[in-house]
């Protein structure tokens, strides 16, 4: 998800090859779809991939999703399919344990809100209690708070703005820890629970990997750059196999300003003279760039947090990266060496893959927690033929050098980035979410759009972008070679093309085979196989144009052998449908839905905060609020059967 959700805000303005050349001396993308990639791709990697097999996938037939497909909807509620219910979980405002209620008149402090639910959830995973087990009646929810919509926040939303509005905006920002169960068939949270706990954007965290310590993590605050407070514009997440949880720090930049004198290296990440509005450092300083540069570096990193023990220290894991992090997909490669995608959201950025030098021990949960810290990051180069290659970020080589820039590996890590242009990476249309196929290990990652691509001078179409002025996005997918996660080389081919098959613009038609929809983004395969697709179309041009057809957002379940794309879910109006997990049993899937009633400038109306939705509250509550809402099927079974 992108705060903003306007993909005008930034462009990778590196000169990386596009494959509009590759393209000229390639065999074209219908030829390797039609070869099913080709006999050569099939000896080195093995079997094709399953959208271009014949028969079956790894025994996932029966992943095909069995529920009558929803019509589109422009409702102010959440609609399931017949034979299921929704009912809401947790919402912007709720006590975590012990703690006020929610004030609708927005009149909550911001020491209250230090003891509430942050606004807008996105990305979140249940982890099951006690750590280790499979219970699927009580656990721990962990759940992102991406951003705030100062409108409704505060009373009077940003006039006057003082101090206290921006302690409790960063109070709305971070993630929850909640401890739900299952009674008398309905879910509640548990209240008070010692699990229960906020984290945000004053929280202090450590931080560790080749770039802690090193000079450009300094600051006047602190001289060891390994202490940050906080974490912001939590998006996407990832889940380790030790059972904890990875926050990732999406559009960090927004909440700087920098008056005059930004650097190429700030411009790379967005720094501007106003940010995206917050203005929080008009009272909190560290987030006034000139005067403290540093800070800066200190956030757009994948945070890691233990869900299980309160009193732990959330911490920034730099060996990742540092970008817009959308998620962070993790999985084991057959020796357990650990595995981490990472895509970085906005137009023609990267896909990343972080390598881990150790390896998972099964049988020692804190022995893992370091794995993080050391490894390799990669970032994907797709080639027109179907085949594809991870290039190391590694210093002193592929022109890492300190001539270039980079005088060691904290510099690589601390400008991503720009590590990725000179290494030739592949600009693509907006990585989103990534997902891993639980059998055959290939990974999904929506490309939610890009209305840029090929426009004026910048890239154009290519192989794994095939589209111009990409309105709609689309899911490409690879299989690593020999089906480990830690090749260096992979095939990949697009899984589907999002679009609205009544466009009469035939590049708009999209190829799904079932319901439409249109800039795909959240992304989870469940146990059995479905694939989960949720979607963020802006508020902007939600309902007019190139989606007048396709209603609010949703969030559809698709068979990743037949391609058959079915609408499970849609949300009220304005909402983005973000984040979505199961009960190990499959029995209950919570969904997150945020920014219900968002307007196109994304701060609400003070005085009229219900002028698009009321949801959940109804038309008696005060304001719209995002929440999390449990689905249930009625007679007991398992989620899509």
């Amino acid at each position: 998800m992108m705060h903003g959700h306007d993909d005008s805000r930034w462009c990778n303005p590196s000169d990386n090859e596009s494959f509009d050349s590759i393209l000229a001396r390639a065999m074209s993308r219908r030829q390797v779809l039609k070869a099913g990639l080709g006999a050569s791709l099939a000896a080195m990697f093995g079997a094709p991939l399953a959208g271009c097999a014949s028969g079956s996938s790894g025994g996932f037939e029966q992943a095909s999703p069995k529920f009558a497909p929803l019509p589109v909807s422009i409702a102010d509620t959440v609609t399931v399919p017949a034979g299921y219910r929704a009912s809401v979980l947790y919402s912007w405002g709720d006590p975590v344990s012990t703690g006020p209620a929610f004030a609708q008149d927005a009149s909550n402090t911001a020491a209250e809100q230090l003891l509430q639910s942050g606004m807008h959830h996105d990305g979140m995973h249940y982890f099951p209690l006690p750590v280790g087990s499979e219970n699927s009646v009580n656990g721990l929810v962990a759940v992102n708070h991406e951003y705030t919509d100062d409108g409704l926040l505060h009373v009077g939303g940003m006039v006057p703005w003082t101090a206290e509005k921006v302690a409790k905006s960063q109070a709305a920002h971070g993630v929850s820890v909640i401890e739900v169960q299952l009674a008398g068939g309905a879910w509640s949270v548990k209240r008070p629970s010692s699990f229960a706990r906020r984290i945000t954007a004053s929280t202090a965290m450590g931080v560790t990997g080749p770039a802690a310590g090193s000079d450009r993590l300094r600051t006047a605050a602190d001289d060891t750059g390994r202490a940050v407070l906080g974490t912001v514009n939590n998006c996407a997440h990832g889940v380790t196999p030790w059972g904890t949880f990875l926050t990732c720090e999406e559009n960090f930049n927004g909440y700087f300003a920098k008056a005059a004198g930004i650097t190429g290296e700030e411009s790379r990440y967005g720094l501007s003279a106003s940010g995206f509005g917050y203005r929080w450092h008009e009272f909190d300083e560290r987030f006034d760039a000139a005067k403290h540069p540093n800070e800066f570096n200190r956030f757009g990193w994948v945070v890691e947090i233990d869900p299980y023990d309160p009193s732990s220290k959330p911490v920034k894991r730099t060996a990742l990266g540092r970008f817009k992090h959308e998620s962070a997909a993790v999985t084991l490669a057959p020796d357990n060496t650990v595995v981490a995608y990472l895509g970085d959201d906005e137009r023609f950025e990267y896909i990343y893959k972080f390598v881990s030098a150790g390896k998972f021990n099964p049988g020692n949960r804190a022995a893992n927690f370091g794995l993080l810290d050391a490894g390799t990051l990669y970032v994907a180069k797709f080639n027109a033929d179907g085949t594809g290659r991870w290039l190391p970020l590694v210093h002193g080589q592929g022109g890492l050098t300190a001539a270039a820039g980079f005088a060691s590996q904290a510099d690589v890590l601390v400008l991503a980035r720009k590590a990725a242009d000179t290494v030739g990476a592949t600009k693509m249309d907006r990585p989103e979410w990534i997902a891993i196929h639980p059998d055959t290990r290939e990974v999904y990652c929506t490309l939610t759009n890009n209305s840029q691509r090929g426009t004026g001078t910048r890239p154009a179409a290519d192989a794994a972008n095939p589209r111009a002025a990409n309105v709609y996005g689309h899911i490409i997918r690879w299989r690593e070679a020999g089906a480990d996660a830690k090749a260096t080389a992979f095939a990949w081919d697009i899984f589907v093309q999002a679009g609205d098959p009544a466009q009469a613009d035939a590049a708009k038609k999209g190829n799904i085979k079932g319901d439409a929809f249109g800039s795909p983004d959240g992304l989870w395969f469940d146990p059995s196989g479905i694939l989960w697709i949720q979607t963020d179309v802006s508020t902007s041009v939600l309902g007019t144009g190139d989606y007048a057809n396709l209603g609010n957002n949703q969030m559809l379940a698709a068979d990743p052998v037949t391609g058959e794309v079915r609408r499970f879910l849609t949300g009220p109006k304005g909402c983005e449908v973000t984040g979505v997990i199961t009960t190990p049993d499959r029995k209950t899937m919570f969904v997150g839905i945020q920014h219900p009633g968002e307007t196109s400038s994304e701060r609400s109306d003070p005085a009229n905060p219900r002028a698009i939705s009321s949801w959940p509250d109804g038309p008696a509550g005060g304001r719209p609020r995002a929440g999390i809402v449990v689905v249930q099927k009625l007679d007991g079974g398992t989620i899509g059967s």
